[in-house]
């Protein structure tokens, strides 16, 4: 008869409760077992080709392969809203994301006026907030905050790399033409310091209104002027408009037009004929390397459109997250963001990347020249990689920063 050790019996029963209670334990700090993430972007403006769907598709790319590679114990979830490029409905909505959706954070934010809206709410509610589309670098100078990471890129890094390259090879004299709301007087703020610096002078500048879809008497003033570039501080539909009108109006080729903020998606609907040899300035090119050929045939399948860098950067940023997440075994926001700023950005999208005390994270950027019809051997094929410009110099330097955060010897 073999008998039971019955006074070991408690001893494991203990043991088995104590590691149970430990696996829920771990699981309960990510709360309610799931992780939201909010997508708030343009999916019926002018910068729906630039974010819109495609960034909703990105982010469910970054949660299906997060999924797949890191098998996480909690359950990752996405939300998705138009914010119709209005501060005020993207803050509403993040309000109620925030209060009743139980997001844990929100992301994309196309449109820097949104993007300045929403961090303040996210600020307010210890949430998240992940800028891949917005661009001022007001979001990370005098509207900073400790829960905001601002991914793809900024005015001072576009007008950095654009502005100077096209100064410095002949173009002088400037006029800007300019969406007149934040993101378009940070965009000509930056790149009228460039031009200053380099050797160039402004001729002037005009405003117009956002979004335009005139933009005749605008252009006639930059015409006016005499000068020999037409500096496009604006985007998305605004920016294809008034190459379209600008050609129109005979203004081009006899003035050169330097697109601040120009898009794959850009010079996709206005063709290599009417952008050849233009210089841009992106943080992403699909055709860069194998890797990022990879990502970008996968995005391509399902979108029929090569991604924008914005698109590629709310992946890298979304995946980041929720390594971040797991790694902290919370979704604490301080504990988050402590580890995503710890943590260094290697993926397709950045090498190296870090993200700084004031949420900019940092990263290569590319100075590209749009090639010319002949040059173009395969779809989408639109761009030479004219430099790489380094992270530390493609990003505005934390001294000359204004956020509080930054301390200051």
């Amino acid at each position: 008869m073999i008998r039971k050790n019955t006074a070991l019996a408690p001893l494991a029963l203990a043991a088995g409760l104590a590691l149970s209670g430990l696996a829920t334990s771990a699981q309960a700090q990510v709360s309610d077992g799931a992780v939201r993430i909010g997508v708030l972007t343009d999916l019926s403006g002018v910068y729906a080709d630039v974010a819109g769907k495609g960034t909703v598709l990105a982010t469910q790319m970054a949660i299906d392969d997060f999924m797949a590679r890191e098998k996480p114990a909690f359950k990752v979830e996405i939300v998705s809203a138009d914010h119709q490029n209005k501060g005020d409905i993207a803050a509403n909505k993040a309000r109620e994301w925030f209060e009743q959706g139980k997001v844990d954070v929100v992301s994309e934010l196309v449109t820097t006026s949104v993007a300045l809206a929403v961090q303040k709410i996210a600020k307010e509610k210890n949430r998240i907030a992940l800028i891949s589309g917005a661009a001022s670098t007001r979001i990370t100078n005098e509207d900073c905050n400790d829960v905001t990471v601002h991914w793809t890129y900024d005015t001072y890094a576009v007008a950095n790399g654009t502005a100077k390259a096209v100064t410095k090879t002949g173009g002088k004299k400037w006029f800007f033409l300019t969406a007149d709301y934040a993101f378009g007087h940070s965009l000509e703020k930056d790149a009228i310091e460039v031009v200053k610096a380099n050797g160039g002078e402004v001729a002037g500048s005009v405003r117009h209104p956002f979004p335009g879809s005139d933009f005749s008497s605008f252009l006639l003033k930059a015409q006016s002027s005499g000068a020999q570039i037409i500096g496009l501080a604006n985007a998305g539909g605004d920016t294809v408009n008034s190459i379209k009108q600008a050609a129109e109006f005979g203004i081009t080729p006899k003035q050169q037009l330097a697109g601040l903020l120009m898009f794959i998606t850009d010079v996709h609907s206005l063709g290599l004929k009417s952008t050849q040899s233009m210089y841009l300035t992106e943080g992403f090119y699909w055709n860069l390397n194998d890797e990022t050929r990879a990502w970008s045939k996968r995005f391509f399948d399902q979108h029929k459109r090569m991604p924008t860098m914005v698109q590629a950067g709310q992946y890298s940023s979304v995946m980041h997250y929720l390594k971040a997440v797991k790694a902290a075994g919370t979704d604490d926001t301080a504990k988050v963001m402590a580890q995503m700023k710890k943590t260094p950005v290697n993926d397709f999208f950045a090498k190296n990347g870090t993200i700084r005390a004031d949420g900019r994270m940092i990263h290569d950027m590319y100075l590209l020249q749009v090639k010319k019809p002949a040059e173009s051997t395969t779809p989408w094929d639109y761009y030479h990689v004219r430099a790489t410009i380094p992270a530390a110099e493609a990003f505005q330097p934390l001294a000359a920063s204004k956020c509080p955060l930054v301390a200051k010897k």
